[in-house]
């Protein structure tokens, strides 16, 4: 993976990854804090990517509306 901010290429175990998905498969994205200069990096996390993500072994979550 790239950072957005630094734009070095970094490499993290997969619990450092983030995964999670909102009501469409397009709301998907993966995150993670770059180890080299800090920044919080958010991307998009299409059809590819979650499945290179979640083979590497980084856990998905699914985001729910609170309701109230």
């Amino acid at each position: 993976m790239y950072c957005s901010q630094c734009r070095e290429k970094v490499e993290l175990p997969a619990e450092e990854f983030r995964l999670p998905f909102g009501r469409t498969p397009a709301q998907a994205h993966y995150s993670f804090g770059c180890p080299l200069c800090g920044a919080a990096v958010r991307k998009p996390a299409g059809d590819k990517i979650v499945e290179a993500l979640t083979a590497a072994g980084v856990r998905t979550m699914r985001l729910v509306p609170v309701e109230g």
